[in-house]
């Protein structure tokens, strides 16, 4: 068995290193860069035949005004947050403030949050961070493609 992949065919299946897609304007990355870190995200446009995973460290507050607005799509979503402290991985040493179908919830542990498709979810609001928080969201789409994804007007630091 080897362990060399670079040029191996099976070799683009691994993601290694951060390709943001199209739908992340320049605005948005750099508002995002004030308090996440996004690591890796993968797609059907990187690795044919792939769901869409974003992953990124939220590193403190935001803006109260929400960067993620409400939004819908036709796919089922999948969203992480997980607390940094391995001697007590459930507390999320954080708050966050999410709205699923309108109703809004303070998450403060760590949580997987499963959001069926066609379901209104967000705005997502970051109001206490004292240790960064791991998150992901998992698509089952080849594409993420909300319709109102980004709050745009969102007010910097």
């Amino acid at each position: 068995m080897s362990y060399e992949t670079d040029g191996r065919d099976t070799a683009k299946y691994i993601v290694r290193s951060l390709n943001e897609p199209d739908i992340i304007g320049p605005d948005i990355k750099e508002l995002y860069h004030h308090f996440a870190k996004r690591i890796l995200w993968i797609d059907g446009n990187q690795v044919p035949g792939a769901f869409q995973m974003n992953t990124a460290w939220y590193k403190k507050a935001q803006p109260r005004d929400p960067l993620f607005s409400e939004h819908t799509h036709d796919y089922d979503e999948l969203i992480g947050f997980f607390g940094c402290d391995p001697e007590d991985p459930y507390n999320l040493h954080a708050v966050i403030e999410l709205g699923l179908d309108g109703e809004m919830h303070r998450i403060d542990s760590s949580s997987m949050i499963f959001v069926p498709g066609g379901m209104r979810h967000n705005p997502l609001r970051l109001l206490e961070v004292e240790q960064p928080i791991f998150h992901f969201s998992v698509v089952m789409s080849p594409e993420y493609s909300g319709e109102t994804v980004y709050n745009v007007s969102a007010k910097k630091e």
